[in-house]
């Protein structure tokens, strides 16, 4: 096992293989209400962003875990970069709000070993930094603010130097279902709803 860190990845083979690992990682993960966080093209766009640092954790030429921080959350759709501007200015202004844009691991092998070892690689950087590292959770992982990943983030985060753990929002994914109600009850919806209205129902 060993690891490699990437900024600018202009190797396209290499860029693939990291593509597939990711596309087959989200499409393996039934937990999740979305296959894919990013598209295609967003994903090369990522790799060769040079503030992005990109890490890999590989078992001979098989990627096992990879892991994208990007330290200039300006140049990500994730995160508001106003919020922090607000709330953590002067972080914000030295370039510090560094965001965990994904992490990807291979459902079929054991990960264990190598998720700590990529921590103790990845956070020492953000630690030497003296970063505000961002990260979000699935509600799988992080059903509420105690305990969960987040917790296992913080122990990591303690492996390679003083940290805090701040909790910022939670994000919780929901549908309108409109196919769950049969046809009478949505015509007397309907109904009630033009009636609520003051539109006579036909």
């Amino acid at each position: 096992m060993f690891i490699t860190r990437h900024t600018r990845l202009g190797d396209v083979d290499l860029r693939d293989r990291l593509w597939e690992f990711y596309r087959r990682a989200y499409a393996n993960n039934p937990v999740l209400p979305f296959t894919e966080l990013v598209n295609r093209s967003e994903f090369d766009e990522a790799l060769l962003n040079s503030t992005n640092r990109v890490w890999v954790v590989w078992d001979d030429n098989r990627p096992m875990v990879m892991t994208l921080i990007a330290t200039d959350i300006t140049s990500t759709r994730w995160l508001n970069p106003d919020y922090f501007r607000k709330h953590h200015a002067d972080r914000m202004r030295k370039g510090l709000v560094h965001y965990v844009m994904w992490v990807v691991v291979d459902s079929d092998v054991e990960v264990r070993g190598a998720n700590i070892a990529l921590a103790k690689e990845a956070l020492a950087a953000e630690a030497r930094d003296g970063a505000l590292l961002v990260f979000d959770l699935p509600d799988t992982t992080q059903p509420g603010n105690d305990g969960g990943a987040a917790e296992l983030m913080l122990r990591m985060g303690r492996m390679v130097g003083e940290v805090e753990l701040v909790p910022l929002a939670a994000q919780r994914f929901f549908a309108l279902d409109f196919a769950a109600v049969g046809g009478e009850v949505a015509k007397q919806n309907g109904a009630n709803m033009k009636e609520a209205m003051g539109t006579p129902a036909t």
